[in-house]
């Protein structure tokens, strides 16, 4: 009896996916007319005890309400509180059982001010948030209101979420400092306040704005920081400030402290006491720092197009010097890879891109990278890892999604320019991609891709928020599958050209914003000029599966002079493009292409052959680009090559 037909093509290219556009959020997935987002300033001063590794801070926050609806409260995200035992995430993972969990945030007090003296303000604590009740609401359409906000707390040899942390090294221990301040939470026009507590999994939200930071240290450590540190020249030795503008304009990496001035010079100008360093950075959403006094420092001019430049600087132990293709190359490849994605996507926007080598093994902030310090001996897996942290200046540092909901928006996007920045790389140094990120298993991505979506199909999909899920699927799912659908729409459906400026109209357009899935796949329909909502339905809405194959060859009219006619089927609901290779006995071989529209009329198709002699093959994807479930039906004769 014949296998059942599994395809449906009423759902596979049914009508209508988005609602309508509307006056904030265009059909064509532009801004709309009426786009509004909030913005906040940060000034933060901060202090960090090396010994008691407790942080002091007080953050001023000028926050401007450019929506149009009044706000009688306001919500921050406490993201530090996920390391203490109570936190929600804590309760769904194993719980920390050293004594050094971390304190998460200790709020000493709230004042705001708008127009007025400071008052106190009223807050409420709820696990990774703080709800701010205000004296008076806050009007809409550009009015604003600062809060100042006092605090400390104490960081964990290991962050829960593994974002932050300590590692001891015989110079002294390096301190990576995330989510280290109360963060204004995003208020949209599509859900309000976004106000998902942060569990460890599930990533960053944040409004932009301009940061002016100062973090006081003992003398003696350098303080990598996110942004322009803008005193160097008052608190660095002169030693250090001569190499620095040396690294400023070299194509090749400078030694600025090396681990011989480790030992022997102090790096600040001040050998005792405190030391302050501050930082700016503007219209960034995020912030981070690291302090060491192990640190060998070294950096590169970047170039940028349009002739501008800026600065790749690597911060890494004497430990991590060693292996000559992991931390001595790291300003080489952050060079190269801001380099790639500048030229290819969207221009690096910041003074400076900065790697840290410590305890995180991979983490991304706007500027600054958070790195293992202890790579496989290999480059190819140290490569990997810088340009995969620095490409999320791009995704979702610049083009500013919703990480916490939809990873596959800044993990599955970077992961894509990944692939390509690793063939562009001192002439595929380290190609192909073929990591965990993508092709898990070193092979074809095409083959690799199939089982994943066997294990989701009814289960999670692209669409789904990550803390809802196993965490096991976040990896194959947002990262593997999105980028490998990205590569299809690239290589087999929209082509180079038509994909690049699409891809390239998304960046420019929500730069600096907050685009949502919809906005995304509507700029691609419309930038590339095709109609893509069978691809989105079947590949980010569903876990949808792929069977095409060879029905039938038969010659027309019994003539092998008058051309073959070829029945091909679609077996499962997941539709794509098809490519048939056909070879005839007189040497000749035809490469044909047939459009995804071919489905929308049913579930098999026939097409006439241009060959004029015996068929000795017909080949479906004959270069496996397709996630195909059954390749034993892709040719005819059926052992055909």
């Amino acid at each position: 009896m014949a296998q059942a037909q599994k395809f449906d093509p009423e759902l596979a290219f049914r009508q209508n996916l988005f609602p309508a556009g509307n006056v904030f959020r265009s059909a064509n997935g532009a801004p709309g007319g009426q786009y509004w987002q909030n913005r906040v300033d940060y000034q933060i001063t901060a202090s960090f005890d090396t010994t008691s590794h407790i942080l002091s801070g007080t953050a001023i926050i000028h926050y401007q309400n450019n929506s149009p609806d009044s706000l009688s409260f306001l919500w921050l995200a406490l993201d530090q509180n996920t390391d203490k035992k109570s936190s929600i995430g804590q309760s769904m993972s194993n719980p920390v059982e050293k004594e050094d969990a971390g304190t998460g945030f200790i709020i000493e007090n709230v004042a705001v001010q708008s127009g007025n003296p400071w008052q106190d303000a009223e807050f409420l604590i709820s696990d990774t948030r703080m709800q701010i009740r205000l004296p008076e609401a806050l009007a809409g359409n550009g009015q604003q209101l600062t809060v100042k906000i006092k605090y400390h707390f104490k960081l964990p040899e290991k962050s829960a979420a593994g974002r932050a942390g300590i590692l001891d090294t015989k110079d002294g221990a390096i301190f990576e400092i995330a989510y280290w301040y109360p963060r204004l939470c995003v208020y949209d026009d599509l859900r309000g306040w976004n106000t998902l507590p942060f569990t460890g999994g599930g990533e960053f939200y944040c409004e932009y704005g301009d940061f002016d930071y100062q973090v006081t240290v003992p003398s003696g450590i350098i303080v990598a920081g996110a942004g322009e540190l803008v005193n160097g020249a008052d608190i660095l030795s002169g030693n250090i400030l001569k190499n620095l503008s040396k690294a400023r304009q070299s194509d090749k990496t400078v030694i600025i402290r090396s681990a011989e001035d480790v030992q022997k010079h102090c790096p600040t100008k001040k050998a005792t006491g405190t030391t302050t360093w501050h930082f700016r950075m503007t219209n960034s959403r995020d912030v981070a720092f690291a302090c060491s006094k192990s640190f060998i420092w070294d950096g590169a001019k970047i170039n940028l197009p349009g002739n501008k430049t800026a600065f790749a600087q690597s911060f890494y132990p004497e430990k991590s010097s060693h292996d000559q293709n992991g931390w001595p190359r790291a300003t080489e490849y952050l060079k190269a890879s801001v380099e790639i994605f500048s030229e290819k996507w969207f221009p690096y926007p910041y003074p400076e891109a900065t790697n840290v080598a410590g305890p995180v093994g991979g983490m991304e902030f706007p500027g600054i990278t958070f790195d293992w310090h202890a790579p496989k001996k290999d480059g190819k897996g140290f490569w990997a890892l810088i340009s995969h942290e620095i490409g999320h200046c791009w995704f979702p540092m610049i083009v500013g999604a919703n990480e916490r909901r939809y990873p596959f928006m800044d993990e599955g996007f970077n992961t894509f320019i990944d692939i390509y920045a690793q063939e562009a790389f001192n002439n595929g140094e380290y190609a192909p991609k073929r990591d965990g990120e993508y092709a898990p298993g070193g092979g074809n991505p095409a083959e690799e891709i199939i089982p994943v979506i066997k294990e989701l199909q009814n289960s999670y999909t692209l669409m789904d928020a990550p803390d809802r899920m196993d965490y096991k699927f976040v990896h194959p799912l947002f990262y593997f599958k999105t980028a490998y659908g990205l590569v299809l729409l690239r290589e087999v459906i929209l082509g180079h050209d038509r994909f690049d400026y699409a891809f390239q109209t998304y960046c420019r357009r929500w730069a600096f914003k907050h685009p949502s899935p919809i906005d995304f796949f509507r700029t691609m329909d419309n930038a590339s000029g095709e109609d893509l909502d069978w691809f989105w339905r079947g590949w980010f809405y569903h876990n949808w599966l792929l069977d095409q194959s060879v029905k039938s060859v038969a010659y027309k009219d019994n003539e092998t002079q008058n051309g073959a006619l070829v029945t091909i089927s679609n077996n499962d609901q997941l539709v794509m493009p098809v490519t048939v290779s056909v070879k005839e006995e007189n040497g000749q071989t035809h490469l044909l292409k047939l459009p995804v529209g071919i489905w929308a009329h049913g579930p098999e198709w026939t097409f006439l052959a241009p060959t004029t002699s015996k068929i000795l093959s017909v080949v479906l994807d004959p270069d496996h680009r397709l996630p195909d479930t059954n390749r034993a039906n892709n040719t005819w004769p059926p052992n055909a090559q």
